[in-house]
Formats: structure tokens, sequence, C-alpha cells
């Protein structure tokens, strides 16, 4: 053995990883996320005292108020389940009709120069100020009776065709018209179309990553041997892009599963969603807080089976 390598000082030892970072996550999670959660479970099993206050308790009287309705066992009464189906149905289809806007913008931003890709995401990305009041206010004037569209309509004569035509009936069931003229508030319409469109920029921003770094030359090859541009995309660019698809359309989903404004505007009362009974009871008019928690529980739990089976079916295939 050489003199230089015998007087070589030994390798230094591998120091484990420092554990405070992980300490300091998890007990931030724990803060933000954990500790509101258990909050509001704890405050589920309370019970409501007369004056709109409270006390602590353990009871199952506000889940079996909700599935059951007030007056069980003396009838049954399924509003709240009906509206926390209404909940579900709403974000479901907001955020299946923000991603079927969405891809196809997203692709034809990716296949434009960096210049205008920067340009059109910085456009995106602006109107993400405009906060949910704004843009349900902005659609609730266009969509008024008297200065909206069903006024341009009017004027312009498609409200006459449409009575003439002998659709107004079919509008009428779906909460789009009246006997004298079309409206579209109070509607489901109306409700899909706000929704639609304050989760349509996150849909945009969600897919753009994934789709720009898609191989152009994956699609080439597709075209190069016959491919008509539908059968790429549904053949070669989907099958691509199936998890951030399924990632996006379960954020929006938890997103609009929590919309109020927009509910609370444009959805008829028969239709309005479960954040609607839960702002009721935590500040309306019932002021009953346990009530209200079950409530958040239930739609909390309902939003979590939903990512779980979404995400089963999304690895499954």
């Amino acid at each position: 053995m050489s003199v230089a390598a015998a007087e070589a000082p030994p390798a230094a030892a591998a120091l484990p990883a420092p554990r405070w970072g992980r300490l300091a996550l998890t007990g931030l999670v724990a803060l933000l996320c954990a500790a509101p959660f258990l909050l509001v479970l704890v405050i589920s099993f309370g019970e409501k005292v007369e004056g709109g206050s409270w006390t602590w308790g353990l009871t199952l009287a506000n889940y079996e108020r909700f599935f059951l309705g007030h007056d069980w066992p003396n009838a049954l009464s399924l509003v709240y389940p009906q509206r926390l189906w209404f909940s579900v149905w709403y974000a479901a289809l907001g955020a299946a009709f923000a991603l079927a806007l969405a891809f196809p913008c997203a692709w034809a931003i990716t296949r434009r120069s960096r210049r205008t890709q920067a340009a059109w995401l910085a456009f995106i990305l602006a109107s993400l100020s405009l906060s949910e009041v704004f843009v349900v206010m902005g659609w609730d004037v266009l969509l008024s009776r008297n200065s909206g569209l069903p006024a341009w309509l009017k004027a312009l004569g498609v409200t006459d065709m449409l009575k003439d035509g002998g659709w107004f009936p079919l509008l009428i069931e779906w909460d789009l018209a009246n006997p004298r003229d079309l409206k579209f508030k109070t509607s489901g319409f109306a409700t899909l179309l706000a929704m639609t469109y304050i989760v349509f920029p996150y849909a945009v921003i969600l897919l753009y990553p994934p789709l720009s770094r898609l191989d152009p030359s994956l699609a080439e090859a597709a075209r190069t041997m016959g491919a008509r541009p539908w059968k790429v995309m549904r053949t070669v660019v989907l099958p691509a892009v199936r998890l951030p698809l399924i990632g996006s359309a379960l954020l929006l989903f938890v997103y609009l599963l929590g919309a109020y404004v927009a509910v609370t505007v444009f959805t008829p009362p028969e239709k309005q969603t479960l954040t609607v009974t839960i702002y009721d009871a935590v500040r309306g008019q019932t002021l009953d807080a346990p009530f209200g928690a079950a409530q958040s529980v239930v739609l909390l739990a309902t939003a979590g089976l939903c990512l779980w089976a979404a995400a089963r079916a999304g690895v499954r295939r």
C-alpha cells in the first residue's frame, strides 16, 4: 500500500437528511387542513340551543336530519340529499363543459409561436384576477330580461320566431322562458354558463403544460400514415394527456362543488345546492352551526368519494 493511500483521510459518513423540514411541512398541513376539518367534524355532533347558539355534544341528530328529514320518523324528507345531488350535478357538468372548451383552446395555443403563446397565457392569467362576484355580476347584467340577451333576442325577432315554431312549451319546461318572453334567470342554463366561465381559465392553464410537452412528431407520424385530424386527436393526443385531463377534471369539480355566488344568483330555489343551505345554517336565517357543520362534512366526504372513484377509474384504464 502506498504512503499516500495510507495517509488519505477516511470518507465522511453520509449525514441523515434533516427532519425539521418534514416536521414543519407536516405541522403546516395539519394546521391548515386537518385542524379545520376536525373542528367542523366535532361541531357537527353538537346541539343547537335557543337564541341561535349551540353547545358541544355527541349526537347523530344532525346527520339523521340531513338524510331523513327534520320530522323523521313521522315523515321522510330528502330535501338535503337532493341538494347534495344538485351540487354534484352542477359541478360535474360545469367541469366537463369547461374542459370541453378549454382543451381545443389550449391545443391551439400550443401550436402557435412562443411569443403568441406568452401573450395568450398572460391574457388568461389576467382573467383570473376577476373574482366570482365580479363574473356573476357581469353575467347577471348580460342575462337580465330588460337589458340583456332576452331583450336583444326579442328585438331581433327571435322570440316571436320561437313562439311561432312551437318551441316555447319546451323552453318553459327548461326554465328558459315564461309565457311571454325568453328568460335565462333563474335557470340551470345560467348556472352552468357562469360556472363554466369561472373555471375556464383554470382549465386552460392546467391543460397547457401537458399539451405543450407533447411531442409533435407523434401527430405528424399519424397524419403521414393517412389519419384524419379527428382520428389523430382521438388516438394520439387524448391518450397521451389522459391523466392530466382526469386531474384537471377532478380539480375543477372540487372547485365548483363549493360554488356559492353563481348558485345564489342563477339557480332556481328548488334546485339550489348544498352550499346555500350551509350558509343559511351558519350565517343565514336558521343559525344552526352544528347542522351546517354536518352538511359540510357530508359535502366534503362526497367530494373525497368522487375523487377516489375517479382516480381508481383513471388508473384502471
